[in-house]
């Protein structure tokens, strides 16, 4: 009997062949003669990424992924997560193992082992990581009726995926086994322990922080940065979800389930506003303060932080002036240009520092300004006509991407500033092995922002969204630890509200399409929420800078 094929076309080689139906990807992977140094990791499939366990039974276009992409290595990361896990197991049989949080270039690990965590402990995971991985273990997969799964969690002692699986209502569930240890994770995972051929595991706190390898160069780990202010940050907002009862998503979609909806929204948002009025208070004892500089990532919420806050100020007695950074950008042709030769409007050089820095300096001594105007059309500063004169009861405000970078106000003597940094720091988990990546939040707000106020389409949003990252990384990322406050931005029950418009956006990403891949990952991580209705969002909500109906002028 003649043997059953299915057309595969690889999208790495531009080749077409027939392999045998129901192949792995591992092995058509095989088939085509690719090579690889840090890879295949994952594969898309028809743009959707797959891991290698996965196998055809109709024709397909595939795209095999290495460990330069981010699809790679999320399912690298993953991996690790689950080889950390049975090794602290393995050690610890008791033990319970929190993947936490995105700190440091790691990612943090709270322990409970019965013990407080020592430099020992660290030494002996560690070993029994690479232990696992040495020995070559196959990582299954197995796709099973979601009530099986949940029985064999519950059985487990695994409540937190019991709360997520009940509540995620899908049929089917998938799980992975390495030797007896199972575990389930909202992604795939590589085929096998070998694969794991670097990480990075250090005492971090009163757990450890695990090391991957660097997107730019997989040879190589990521540095290890200290970011102690980040963490605190952090440890707060778990310290306030402790208190509320809601650590995880099951815990959440629980919490909605049984109607205390109204009480997760006033009790985040007043959580929200009193670290604001903190630092509001913060800011107006220290009587030499003269310049708040406000700085975040895109789609932090910079901009209704920066009123917010003003609010705040003006409770304390003082009155917030504020100046636009956008105004004093370079005429264009003097504006730098990236490595492409496109202007790079996000290098801080494509602003005016010396005559920013000169305007500052005036107003503190007194003096009245007239404020520059940018002409976005002619690419030419211009004069605006609009004067300004501090007195003893202003303070100014200035919110952009470079304002805790030092060289920004190099000419600013350091007592009379203020350094705020804002992001999205998404701190409730999916369950204790699944965490959730920040910049999906920031992403999903943009999306929602970027259709409803600039006329852009998610597709649009997704492909800039690498550009936009690269920038982050290089102008905002490295000065985020100057800061004299953090506020985290993000809000415990938003992706449960940004749902419900984020999904026919995403929805509309075509198939055939490069940004399919990242559109079907969101859709399939939103699915895990219980939806809240936008309606249940306050006026003063940081949320409404991207859902509409906020009481702010933007």
């Amino acid at each position: 009997m003649k043997q059953q094929v299915v057309q595969i076309r690889c999208k790495n080689n531009n080749q077409t062949k027939n392999v045998p139906i129901g192949s792995t990807l591992s092995e058509v992977f095989r088939d085509f003669n690719l090579h690889m140094d840090y890879g295949p990791i994952s594969c898309k499939v028809n743009n959707k990424v797959e891991g290698l366990h996965f196998r055809v039974y109709h024709n397909k276009d595939v795209e095999f992924l290495d460990m330069h992409t981010s699809s790679g290595s999320r399912n690298y990361t993953r991996t690790l997560f689950f080889v950390c896990s049975k090794a602290v197991h393995d050690l610890y049989p008791n033990s319970k193992v929190i993947i936490d949080i995105p700190v440091s270039n790691g990612y943090y690990v709270d322990l409970q082992i019965g013990h407080s965590v020592g430099l020992e402990d660290v030494k002996k995971i560690r070993e029994r990581m690479q232990q696992i991985i040495d020995a070559k273990i196959p990582i299954k997969r197995f796709e099973v009726h979601t009530e099986d799964a949940v029985k064999m969690f519950r059985d487990k002692g695994d409540l937190e995926k019991v709360k997520l699986l009940s509540s995620s209502g899908s049929l089917y569930t998938t799980y992975y086994q390495i030797d007896d240890y199972v575990d389930y994770y909202y992604g795939s995972l590589l085929t096998n322990t070998r694969y794991l051929y670097l990480f990075g595991l250090e005492k971090f706190y009163s757990g450890m922080l695990l090391r991957i390898p660097s997107l730019d160069n997989p040879a190589v780990l990521l540095d290890m940065t200290r970011q102690d202010k980040m963490f605190e940050i952090f440890q707060e907002h778990h310290r306030w979800q402790d208190i509320m009862g809601v650590r995880t998503v099951g815990d959440f979609n629980e919490a909605v389930e049984k109607g205390r909806t109204t009480v997760l929204i006033n009790v985040s948002e007043a959580l929200q506003e009193k670290k604001i009025a903190q630092i509001a208070d913060e800011i107006a004892n220290r009587k030499e303060t003269r310049l708040v500089l406000i700085a975040g990532p895109s789609s932090s919420g910079k901009t209704t932080t920066c009123k917010r806050l003003s609010i705040q100020l003006m409770a304390n007695g003082i009155r917030p002036l504020q100046i636009s950074l956008d105004d004093y950008f370079v005429d264009r042709h003097h504006t730098p240009k990236d490595k492409d030769g496109n202007l790079d409007y996000e290098s801080i050089y494509a602003l005016n520092l010396d005559l920013l820095n000169r305007q500052l300096m005036a107003l503190f001594r007194g003096e009245e300004i007239e404020l520059p105007k940018y002409n976005f059309q002619t690419g030419m500063s211009e004069s605006s006509g609009v004067k300004m004169k501090m007195n003893d009861h202003n303070i100014l405000v200035v919110e952009g991407i470079h304002a805790l970078n030092p060289e920004l106000t190099a000419q600013i003597p350091e007592s009379y500033k203020y350094r705020v940094y804002a992001s999205a720091l998404t701190t409730i988990l999916l369950d204790d092995h699944n965490y959730i990546p920040t910049t999906d939040n920031r992403l999903l707000r943009r999306i929602i922002r970027d259709y409803k106020y600039r006329g852009v389409n998610a597709q649009q949003t997704i492909q800039r969204w690498p550009s936009v990252r690269a920038g982050e990384n290089k102008w905002i990322f490295p000065y985020q630890e100057n800061a004299d406050g953090m506020i985290n931005t993000a809000l415990l029950f938003e992706i449960a509200v940004i749902k419900t418009q984020a999904e026919p956006l995403l929805q509309q990403v075509p198939e055939n399409c490069e940004e399919y891949s990242e559109a079907y990952r969101l859709l399939k991580f939103l699915k895990y929420f219980k939806p809240i209705s936008y309606r249940d969002i306050p006026p003063t909500s940081l949320l409404r800078e991207f859902l509409g109906g906020s009481s702010f002028k933007y």
